[in-house]
């Protein structure tokens, strides 16, 4: 005799998944914007980030929160935080060993892509204490990773820190002096 299939816990658990899901939210987003005339197309001088151009950007309201989700403090974090800017353009996370931002609207190309990466590249740059900051090759992405970090605020993880600004992302390691801007205009490796 066969017995009988119960159905009650797999619904259950079908319907937390799906709730799990619905919850995720709309994945929609602005986009950074940036009076920088210059865009980065991998040539060995990268855009400079002295500009005295700014950009006041126009960030739509979604319940009191930016296009991003809400604002988070910054401030300093010692585990995987994730954050975005406040348009939801640049999404990034940081903890004590690295930092990555990936950029989903741009007007620049990264350089050419390395014969060893075998994943999407140039997406993003990240930067690793103690090192220098590259070109991602990942098949993931740091966008819409946590609540935006607005503009004028930064956040911090040991020796690694990134700021917040219309003109785009900062991120620096302190003890090395090495970093990287990202925006919709253009992108400095330093």
């Amino acid at each position: 005799m066969r017995r009988p299939i119960r159905l009650v816990p797999m619904l259950l658990l079908a319907g937390g998944a799906l709730l799990l899901v619905a919850c995720g939210g709309d994945e929609t987003s602005s986009r950074e914007s940036s009076t920088t005339t210059t865009a980065a197309t991998g040539s060995s001088t990268p855009p400079s980030t002295t500009s005295s151009a700014t950009t006041s950007e126009a960030v739509p309201s979604t319940n009191g929160a930016g296009a991003a989700g809400p604002t988070i403090a910054g401030g300093s974090v010692t585990e995987l935080t994730g954050f975005t800017s406040p348009t939801g353009n640049i999404g990034c996370y940081i903890d004590t060993t690295t930092v990555r931002c990936d950029i989903d609207q741009r007007d620049w190309q990264p350089p050419a892509q390395p014969a060893s990466c075998d994943l999407d590249y140039g997406q993003g740059i990240d930067l690793e204490a103690g090192g220098s900051a590259a070109f991602v090759c990942a098949g993931d992405t740091a966008l819409r990773g946590g609540g935006a970090l607005a503009y004028g605020r930064s956040i911090s993880a040991g020796a690694l820190r990134c700021d917040s600004a219309a003109s785009g992302m900062t991120c620096t390691d302190s003890t090395t002096g090495h970093g990287f801007t990202l925006s919709k205009a253009g992108y400095r490796i330093s």
